[in-house]
């Protein structure tokens, strides 16, 4: 296969990535519906609106504000207001997301815990997006520096290259039935979404390690800060794992 993957049909390009981003939150949207029929949600349905509501804002934002934190020079640059806003990460918008859900549910008063309902739809649609990243080649600040490791790919520009998409694919398919396997233990309403943050921001810290990253600040990138400020923010969650993992 040839990157980046840019079909054409009726005479007219196709972009994968966009057209697979919007199937991300479409299928990830129904898959939710589906499991919450499925399940004894004890959120009412206004105050899951209202969640959703926050999650949805704060993803926004955040998405946006790690996006241009990404590489600030660079996207400084830009030429125009467009390009700036398009500048967008999943971290952010996970980070974002639950933050706007923790201030919603704060605001209307909800005690329970909200997330697991959306732990399986959430790592579906980064799946699907990943799928976009990875057959976009290096039109996608998806991909690694050069190696010699016998994974590394020819990603469009000549140079073989860490295919970081791939490897978050293959982490994904992991984690998803490592994920299963414990909502099927019934364990504590909240920690499915717990294990799968500090798993993926974990999974994320070590991979920039990989990515040609420009914009470094204390030799980390920034999203390898917030990744540390996500883990920071369930250290609870983690300390709790290295005690039971102890007894």
């Amino acid at each position: 296969m040839k990157f980046p993957f840019e079909p054409v049909i009726f005479g007219y390009e196709i972009n994968i990535h966009l057209v697979l981003e919007y199937l991300a939150f479409f299928l990830g949207y129904r898959y939710y519906v589906f499991l919450r029929k499925r399940t004894n949600d004890t959120i009412v349905s206004s105050n899951r609106l209202s969640i959703i509501l926050g999650a949805a804002i704060g993803a926004f934002l955040g998405s946006r504000i790690m996006g241009f934190l990404e590489n600030p020079v660079f996207h400084l640059d830009a030429r125009s207001i467009l390009e700036l806003f398009n500048a967008k990460t999943i971290m952010g918008g996970l980070f974002g997301g639950l933050l706007g859900v923790e201030i919603a549910k704060k605001i209307i008063g909800e005690k329970e815990s909200s997330g697991d309902l959306f732990t399986f739809p959430i790592i579906l649609g980064i799946f699907i997006g990943r799928i976009g990243c990875f057959l976009s080649g290096t039109n996608e600040f998806t991909y690694g520096k050069e190696t010699t490791f016998f994974m590394g790919m020819n990603l469009g520009d000549n140079i073989k290259r860490h295919p970081i998409a791939l490897y978050e694919l293959i982490f994904l398919i992991i984690l998803f039935f490592v994920l299963k396997k414990l909502k099927n233990r019934n364990i504590k309403n909240g920690l499915i979404f717990q294990y799968f943050m500090i798993a993926y921001f974990a999974f994320r810290f070590f991979v920039e390690f990989l990515k040609p990253n420009y914009f470094l600040i204390f030799g980390i990138s920034s999203i390898q800060i917030l990744c540390l400020i996500c883990l920071l923010y369930y250290n609870k969650t983690i300390l709790n794992l290295f005690v039971k993992n102890a007894s």
